[in-house]
C-alpha cells in the first residue's frame, strides 16, 4: 500500500508521541532502577520541653527508632484519633517494642504548656512524649521537619490551628524513613516500624 502525501502528514503526530513515550518510558525505568543516593533533609535538632517540664533534644531519643506527629491539645478530631492509632501501633509491636517513642509536638506552643500536654496524654500510651517550648523553638522544628501549620482565627476571639496530619518514622539515626500508613490494621503498621527495630 503506497502512502498518499496525506497520509503521511497525518501519521507525522503518531510517530512523534509514539516516540515521546518510548522515551519517558526508557527515563522512567532508568531512574526506577537507579539507587538511592543520601538522605532526606527531614529533621534535625532541636531542644523543647516535655510533658514533665524537663528539656529534652533531639539527641535524648538518638539511638532508636521513633515516630514524630505534629498536632495540639484543642485539636477536635485528627490529634486524637492518630494518638489513639499510634497507641495501637505501640502496643501492637510488643516486647520489642519497649524502647520506641512517639514524639508529640504541639504546633500550639501558647496554650499547650508542660502541664496540659500531660493532662491530655494521660488518655494515650505513655511512650507517647508531648513536647513544646518557646514559639521560636516549636517553629524552628516544625519547620526541620517540613511540616505545616498556621493559626487560623475563629469567632470570640478563640482559635484553632492547622497541621500537617504526618506520622514521621525516624530511624536510629535521626534519619525520616517514611510516613507511618495508619489506613490499615495497626499489626501492619507495626510491623513498618519493627523493621527500624
Amino acid at each position: 500500500m503506497t502512502l498518499t502525501p496525506r497520509m503521511r502528514r497525518a501519521a507525522i503526530p503518531l510517530l512523534v508521541f509514539a516516540l515521546g513515550l518510548a522515551v519517558l518510558g526508557l527515563t522512567a525505568s532508568l531512574m526506577l532502577g537507579r539507587p538511592a543516593t543520601g538522605t532526606s533533609a527531614v529533621g534535625g535538632p532541636f531542644t523543647l520541653v516535655n510533658q514533665d517540664g524537663r528539656t529534652v533534644t533531639d539527641r535524648d531519643f538518638a539511638g532508636k527508632p521513633h515516630l514524630v506527629f505534629f498536632g495540639f491539645t484543642h485539636c477536635p478530631d485528627i490529634c486524637p484519633t492518630t494518638l489513639q492509632q499510634i497507641s495501637d501501633v505501640l502496643a501492637a509491636l510488643g516486647p520489642q517494642g519497649r524502647d520506641v517513642k512517639a514524639l508529640f509536638v504541639t504546633v500550639d506552643p501558647e496554650r499547650d504548656d508542660p502541664k496540659a500536654l500531660k493532662e491530655y496524654l494521660s488518655s494515650f500510651d505513655p511512650r507517647i512524649v508531648g513536647l513544646t517550648g518557646s514559639p521560636e523553638a516549636v517553629a524552628a522544628t516544625v519547620k526541620a521537619y517540613r511540616a505545616y501549620s498556621r493559626k487560623v482565627p475563629l469567632k470570640e476571639g478563640d482559635y484553632t490551628m492547622e497541621h500537617t496530619a504526618l506520622v514521621y518514622i525516624m530511624d536510629g539515626r535521626g534519619h525520616f524513613v517514611g510516613a507511618l500508613n495508619l489506613m490499615r490494621p495497626a499489626q501492619d503498621a507495626a510491623a513498618e516500624v519493627a523493621r527500624q527495630l
